[in-house]
């Protein structure tokens, strides 16, 4: 499975996560390098989407 081109930029992308997802808190959104499964687990279940989109969301942030 392909790891989450996050890194550094986590405090900017997280804005973006958060108007994307506007129901996720900061613990929902706590990030530890390594840990990409978690994060992605925690959105899942907080806003029911599926992991699949969730990646691919943050495939299209990362891109830019």
């Amino acid at each position: 499975m392909n790891r989450l081109q996050i890194g550094g930029r986590w405090n900017e992308l997280k804005g973006k996560v958060k108007q994307k997802w506007a129901n996720l808190t900061d613990d929902d959104l706590k990030y530890e390098e390594g840990k990409d499964d978690e994060l992605v687990g925690r959105i899942e279940k907080k806003t029911g989407d599926t992991a699949e989109n969730i990646r691919n969301f943050f495939r299209g942030l990362t891109k830019g």
